[in-house]
């Protein structure tokens, strides 16, 4: 569920019930002001069958035995570029660089690139490494 001035929707099983008081309470939560949650993994119990279903989960990130890293970018106030990445175990390890060229336009290439070097660079070579993107140019790059 996310924020929408237009309306928010919830999508369940069509052979789940769901009750009066469950939608009031998801009203209520979606109502709430305050700051934005930290997302907390929990692979026990009925958690687990939820997070092993996302798109992480299904690509191994949950169980694979090496480092699990995700980088991602962004467009920052002014058209500067920016890309970061964070270690999905060792949350305390976060890289963010910005890229300072208003030429660039709204493209985070070149952002997303070093974010993976540094990435990279962070994790020791004798680790296997699991990394999450979404930007087609880095996925080519490293295909070559």
């Amino acid at each position: 569920m996310a924020v929408s001035e237009d309306h928010a929707s919830c999508w369940v099983h069509k052979d789940l019930t769901v009750t009066t008081k469950q939608i009031q309470a998801l009203l209520t939560a979606a109502r709430a002001s305050g700051g934005k949650d930290e997302c907390q993994v929990r692979l026990t119990g009925i958690e687990r069958e939820y997070w092993m279903g996302t798109e992480i989960g299904k690509l191994g990130g949950y169980t694979f035995q090496g480092t699990v890293t995700a980088g991602d970018g962004s467009n920052r106030k002014g058209g500067k570029m920016g890309a970061g990445y964070v270690n999905l175990r060792k949350q305390r390890i976060r890289q963010q660089r910005t890229v300072e060229h208003e030429e660039e336009g709204s493209s985070s290439n070149r952002p997303e690139l070093a974010a993976f070097v540094l990435a990279l660079r962070g994790t020791p070579v004798t680790k296997p490494m699991l990394y999450l993107c979404d930007n087609q140019a880095l996925l080519k790059a490293v295909k070559r």
